[in-house]
């Protein structure tokens, strides 16, 4: 199955009773595994997630820790970037290099990277003492 099919099938699954704004994510795992992710809503807004987000969720929660490709789609008239909180997380499993891939239902895609989506990226080089 391919990130985009991955994404598609796996945002049928949001919980967007609210917005109506489904919107599905699907990673690539330095592995090679996938994984996906759909938004959550929440009846209190700031506690819902992220599609992107539960997608890293997932495969943090398998165990692993780099994602090398990432895919989101909505249906939208024109590709939904990524929230500046899930730049941020993708940004920390991901290259600067990585491949984002923002699409819609209707087959409308633009491609990034996390660096072009996030400059001035905060990381672990800040912690340093």
């Amino acid at each position: 199955m391919s990130l985009k099919e991955a994404a598609n099938a796996v945002r049928e699954n949001a919980h967007a009773p609210y917005s109506n704004f489904k919107v599905g994510a699907a990673i690539r795992a330095q592995s090679g595994t996938i994984y996906v992710g759909c938004n959550v809503e929440n009846v209190a807004y700031p506690e819902g997630t992220c599609a992107e987000a539960g997608a890293i969720a997932a495969m943090v929660a398998a165990g692993e820790t780099a994602l090398t490709e990432a895919y989101v789609i909505a249906g939208s008239p024109m590709p939904v970037t990524p929230c500046g909180g899930c730049r941020q997380k993708l940004a920390e499993f991901a290259q600067g290099t990585t491949r984002v891939t923002m699409a819609t239902t209707s087959g409308v895609e633009q491609v990034t990277t996390v660096a072009e989506l996030l400059p001035g990226v905060f990381n672990a080089a800040h912690m340093e003492t």
